[in-house]
């Protein structure tokens, strides 16, 4: 599986007295193209969800080069940079056209939707996130 690429399309609030997107636009983004993500990658995150699954950030970071000025067309492409037990790593950047704007890691762990706590990457999740490691590191 390639990368997926999720359009994004920034909204005037979320610009800034420097005229670019505030930054942390750029977090909410990256969750959204994780569960567009997800659904590219064959576990929706309703089923997921329908499962007893669900997903809590527990770190992520970003590093920017250039901001996003009103009226870009963004693209963020989203892959997976590494799967635990219990937990995955997806890696995302931001660009117009073919210029990065800025990169990010998040790292989450699966959790179980009665509150009971933390859970081993479910076999449907780690298949379709390891097809898409594999082809990222081949």
């Amino acid at each position: 599986m390639a990368a997926v690429t999720v359009p994004v399309a920034p909204s005037y609030f979320q610009y800034d007295q420097q005229g670019v997107v505030f930054n942390m636009w750029y977090f909410a983004w990256f969750d959204d193209a994780m569960t567009q993500f997800l659904g590219d990658a064959g576990y929706p995150y309703t089923v997921m969800n329908a499962e007893g699954f669900d997903v809590q950030l527990v770190h992520t970071e970003a590093d920017w080069r250039e901001g996003v000025r009103y009226g870009e067309q963004v693209l963020i492409d989203v892959t997976t940079e590494q799967v635990g037990s219990t937990s995955f790593t997806l890696s995302f950047t931001v660009r117009v056209g073919r210029q990065e704007r800025s990169t990010g890691r998040t790292v989450y762990v699966v959790v179980s939707t009665d509150g009971s706590g933390k859970r081993a990457v479910p076999p449907r999740l780690r298949a379709a996130l390891e097809s898409a490691l594999a082809e990222n590191q081949s």
